[in-house]
């Protein structure tokens, strides 16, 4: 099911829209090694994202906090965020890959495939680069989840393996227009946000091309059925984002910290707000069916 082959033939109309993304490319692109000043010293006071989308904020325990540590919280968090894209986005340049496997490379749309493929390579040396300064370690999702998904990569097409791409880059893309906004965020986090948001526009209207595409005549079984699984690789990236050892780097008791966390109602609110965008289009798709509901709102993605 999930690595079922397109019921309709690709079309013209679809071929212009990777076209155009082709020529947007070619025309506003960005290199990390050269737009950021990878040099400059970090001050001590930059935040590594927007002190409202820690997972502590609005909280008692952020309360307590010293400002030392919810500068060091907010890097760790921001670097986690930036692993975990790491990982999703070798996962979905394997996923693209099978997916447009001896495809016409004549076409648009396998243009554009490579094409992001190469930038979700600049990007992921960029959010490595970025987290060696901030000296913060690598951090990976649990082990059951890293080896869950050797098998999602490896199965998942469609309507299915797209539909996780858009995910998590539309989760990332609220965050990071707020992160490069953010005046006490620290400057390479601002850069490195701008970005991704403008190359992952394209991607994210690449994606959805893609799942409108692939969704046309399906049976009603299989859309039941892609719909749950783009549900369930969601909630597992949402709760991949933020690894609980951030806590211990900032000084922090882990097991009160992941609770206030988990029960924070400002984070939820922050979460749903990032999702709205992405409900919308899901619904639109027919990938929005009750148990997916369920699914989202367990993550507070809804």
């Amino acid at each position: 099911m999930t690595g079922a082959t397109r019921t309709t033939a690709h079309s013209a109309a679809d071929d212009d829209v990777s076209r155009r993304l082709l020529e947007s490319s070619a025309t506003l692109s960005y290199d990390p090694m050269t737009e950021i000043d990878w040099e400059a010293p970090l001050p001590e006071d930059g935040y590594g994202l927007n002190p409202e989308w820690s997972t502590l904020y609005g909280t008692p325990l952020w309360d307590e906090m010293t400002e030392a540590q919810r500068v060091t919280l907010t890097r760790h968090e921001v670097c986690s965020i930036m692993s975990t894209g790491i990982w999703f986005e070798m996962i979905l340049q394997q996923m693209i890959l099978r997916d447009q496997y001896v495809h016409n490379p004549a076409n648009a749309e396998f243009q554009f495939a490579l094409t992001e493929i190469a930038d979700e390579c600049r990007h992921s040396i960029m959010f490595a680069r970025t987290c060696a300064k901030l000296d913060v370690p690598a951090y990976f999702p649990r082990k059951d989840v890293v080896e869950a998904a050797r098998v999602f990569k490896s199965v998942a097409g469609g309507e299915v393996a797209y539909g996780g791409t858009l995910v998590a880059e539309e989760v990332l893309d609220v965050m990071q227009r707020d992160w490069m906004r953010g005046e006490n965020v620290l400057d390479i986090v601002r850069t490195s946000s701008k970005i991704h948001v403008v190359e992952e526009s394209r991607h994210m209207k690449f994606a959805r091309q893609e799942i409108r595409e692939h969704m046309e005549g399906i049976s009603p079984l299989r859309r039941r059925a892609s719909a749950a699984l783009i549900a369930l690789g969601a909630s597992v990236i949402v709760r991949s984002l933020v690894n609980y050892g951030v806590y211990r780097a900032a000084g922090l008791d882990t097991r009160r910290a992941v609770e206030a966390a988990a029960n924070n109602p400002h984070r939820r609110s922050m979460m749903r707000t990032a999702c709205a965008g992405l409900m919308e289009f899901l619904d639109e798709a027919g990938l929005l069916t009750r148990p997916a509901v369920a699914i989202y709102r367990r993550v507070h993605m809804i």
